[in-house]
């Protein structure tokens, strides 16, 4: 399975923390795209989908959900719930977001632009790239 959490370090004091992110140092590739989801509802699934090349790192920044990610052989399952602990997501992972808690915000850095021919949105369409 090509992902893994990674534990964020946090710096703070009495005023509060804080967690840098910084592209190939803390982060296993340079970012080149930042977006955030959020307005959320726990009945209502996202993502769907994989990427070809794209690599992402995945943190909720406020509340939580899951994620269920498989890479044609298996599938397993993610809880994001800290914003210290991060989810790096790898090529070919086919990856679904379910059980949102109201609230949650997610934060997403990603290691290319925004390319809709990157994307794989059919599962069956999946399986064939990776086998």
């Amino acid at each position: 399975m090509n992902y893994k959490l990674l534990n964020l370090k946090i710096f703070g004091d009495e005023r509060g923390k804080l967690i840098s992110l910084e592209g190939g140092k803390s982060l296993p590739f340079e970012v080149k795209r930042v977006y955030w989801i959020f307005d959320t509802l726990p009945d209502i699934d996202r993502g769907f989908h994989a990427h070809k090349e794209l690599e992402q790192v995945v943190v909720a920044m406020d509340g939580a959900c899951q994620f269920v990610l498989d890479d044609g052989k298996s599938r397993e399952k993610v809880w994001l719930n800290r914003p210290d602990v991060a989810l790096y997501i790898g090529k070919n992972m086919w990856r679904e977001m379910r059980h949102f808690s109201y609230g949650c915000k997610l934060m997403v850095l990603a290691s290319h632009h925004y390319d809709e021919k990157e994307y794989i949105r059919n599962y069956d369409e999946f399986l064939k790239a990776v086998r």
